[in-house]
């Protein structure tokens, strides 16, 4: 793998700035991506020095890095209402709209974020854009709707991909489904809109657009961190 230390500093100094949000006795959602498991390492060292926490992990590689740094982990039908969620994004924008994706987790991750008072995303430099796009939107659909929904997305402008794994085999998510990466430009100059004709189609799972979700953005860099919030209410 290829070290890139500024980046990885921008990711560090992003999941200290975050970590300064977390109060003993928190409920919290906890994402899945590089930048998210910074987070969870420098987490678990508060919680061996003593801060009392309690997570929803949004992947299974991220329940297992918890168990392993010794972060007590619930599940939301112990714990359907959680106080913070911590994740990281691919992209996002003015707007704090967001893809989310790369890493497989979209469906655990907007089903946790929609749980949580409060979302922040840790991110560094790169993934902020003016338009969403440029990173491929990936969406979670079951296997027998692949054809059909590759056929509309490309009525949408989008070149559609099935993602495979490192084997060259089609890559299942943690729920047993697929996930097509859809590339759009960048030019999703609407993606409210977009995000309303994907959800409605059969055999959609889930798509990688978090609209209106996004509470704040912590932007990583290699000398400290920006926090950038919008006044949005709605919550999709």
């Amino acid at each position: 793998m290829t070290e890139n230390k500024p980046q990885d500093q921008a990711k560090r100094n992003a999941a200290e700035a975050a970590l300064a949000h977390v109060k003993d006795g928190m409920r919290l959602g906890i994402g899945t991506g590089s930048t998210a498991a910074i987070f969870v390492d420098l987490l678990a060292a508060r919680v061996k020095a003593g801060l009392n926490v309690v997570g929803v992990p949004t992947s299974e590689r991220t329940a297992q890095q918890c168990r392993e740094r010794g972060v007590q982990l619930t599940t939301l039908d112990e714990t359907p209402e959680l106080d913070l969620g911590i994740d990281g994004a691919d992209e996002f924008d003015p707007e704090l709209n967001l893809i989310k994706g790369a890493g497989g987790a979209l469906l655990r991750e907007k089903i946790v974020a929609s749980c949580c008072l409060k979302f922040i995303v840790i991110a560094d430099e790169t993934k902020r854009v003016p338009v969403l796009g440029a990173f491929d939107l990936p969406v979670e659909v079951i296997q027998m709707a692949a054809t059909p929904i590759t056929q509309v997305i490309a009525g949408y402008g989008g070149t559609v991909a099935l993602r495979r794994d490192r084997w060259g085999e089609a890559f299942i998510t943690d729920e047993n489904n697929i996930i097509l990466d859809c590339a759009f430009g960048p030019n999703i100059k609407d993606p409210v809109t977009l995000a309303h004709n994907l959800s409605g189609l059969a055999g959609m799972v889930e798509h990688g657009l978090f609209i209106g979700m996004c509470d704040e953005v912590i932007v990583g860099k290699t000398d400290g961190f920006e926090s950038v919030v919008t006044n949005r209410k709605d919550r999709l």
